[in-house]
C-alpha cells in the first residue's frame, strides 16, 4: 500500500467527518477511501477510528496518530512547493563550466549581466580548458566550443565560432605572405595544443578538405597566449575570431587564406538530459543564446 497515500486518505476523512465527504475532496468513492484507511490501521497494526452508522470516532492513538500525520503532510505540501517554485522561478547555486578563454571574453561579463537580471541566482563559473564530465563532477552546465560528438546530454548551439589564420604584420614583412596552405610548412606557426591534432591544420579547397603539417618553436593551450604570440611577431597561428577580432579591425593582425577556411566551430550550451529543467539552468542557456547574437 501506498503509505502516503493512506495519510492522506485518513487526515481528509478526519477533517471532513465522513469517508463520503473525504472521498468528493480526494477524487475518490467512498469504498476506496474506506480501503485505503482501513489498509494505513492493517498497516500499522492499530485501530485509528471508530465507526457508528451515524459517526465516526478517533481513537486515542488515532487522535495521536492524525496530530503527526497532519504536521507530516504540511511539511511535505511545502516541500513540493518549494521544489515547484525552484522549477518556475530562477534561484540557487548555478555551476558553469567553460573554456578558460572564452570565459575571460565573454562569459564573465555575460554572467555579470545574468546576475543583474536574476537577482535569486548565484554563478559559480569553472575555467577549464580540460574537458569536464558535468554529471560525474556536478555540474548544471557546461559551454563548450568545438563538433560535438554524439552523447547523452543536450547540446544547443548558440552561435558559430569562426576559425581564422592571422599574423601580424611585422611578421609578414619579415617572413612572406603563404599563398597557399602548403606554404605553412616553410613557417613558423604558433600551434594551440588545445586544438584537434594540433600538428597537422585543416584546411579546404573547393569543398575538399585536406591536411597540412605545421612547425613552430612555440606551443601552447590557451588561445589568449597564441594571440599574444602572435602579436609579438612570432608565427602564424589560429585563432577563434571572437579572441582576435579588435586586432584584425585595427590592423595589429591580418587574415590569410580566408578561402582555404575549414575550421568553423559553434559555441554550444550543454546541460544533461532532463524532462523537468530547472528553471536556472533554462533562463542562463536562453539568456547566453540571446546574449551571443546580440
Amino acid at each position: 500500500m501506498d503509505i502516503l497515500t493512506g495519510m492522506r486518505t485518513y487526515a481528509a476523512v478526519v477533517a471532513a467527518g465522513s469517508f463520503t465527504k473525504a472521498g468528493e475532496h480526494l477524487g475518490i468513492s467512498t469504498a476506496l477511501a474506506s480501503k485505503y484507511v482501513g489498509q494505513l490501521e492493517e498497516h500499522l497494526g492499530v485501530r485509528l477510528l471508530n465507526r457508528t452508522t451515524r459517526r465516526l470516532n478517533m481513537t486515542e492513538v488515532g487522535s495521536a496518530y492524525y496530530q503527526r500525520c497532519r504536521q507530516l503532510l504540511d511539511e511535505i505540501g511545502e516541500l513540493e512547493a518549494a521544489v515547484r517554485q525552484q522549477q518556475e522561478v530562477p534561484q540557487g547555486r548555478l555551476v558553469v563550466t567553460a573554456p578558460t578563454t572564452l570565459g575571460e571574453t565573454y562569459l564573465t561579463r555575460a554572467v555579470s549581466i545574468y546576475l543583474q537580471e536574476q537577482p535569486k541566482v548565484n554563478v559559480e563559473l569553472v575555467l577549464s580548458d580540460r574537458f569536464v564530465d558535468i554529471v560525474d563532477e556536478g555540474f548544471d552546465l557546461a559551454v563548450r566550443i568545438g563538433q560535438l560528438a554524439d552523447s547523452s546530454l543536450i547540446a544547443r548551439r548558440l552561435v558559430p565560432a569562426r576559425i581564422v589564420l592571422c599574423a601580424s604584420p611585422n611578421y609578414l614583412d619579415s617572413s612572406g605572405v603563404p599563398v597557399s596552405p602548403k606554404e605553412l610548412e616553410a613557417h613558423q606557426c604558433v600551434i594551440d595544443t588545445n586544438i584537434q591534432d594540433p600538428g597537422q591544420w585543416l584546411f579546404s579547397d573547393k569543398g575538399r578538405s585536406f591536411r597540412v603539417k605545421v612547425n613552430g618553436r612555440f606551443r601552447v593551450n590557451n588561445a589568449l597566449a597564441v594571440r599574444e604570440a602572435l602579436l609579438a611577431g612570432q608565427g602564424i597561428g589560429l585563432c577563434p575570431l571572437y579572441v582576435v577580432e579588435e586586432d584584425i579591425r585595427v590592423g595589429r593582425l591580418k587574415i590569410l587564406l580566408q578561402e582555404h577556411e575549414s575550421m568553423e566551430y559553434g559555441i554550444y550550451a550543454v546541460y544533461p538530459h532532463n524532462r523537468h529543467l530547472a528553471a536556472k539552468v533554462r533562463t542562463f542557456v536562453e539568456f547566453l543564446a540571446d546574449y551571443f547574437v546580440a
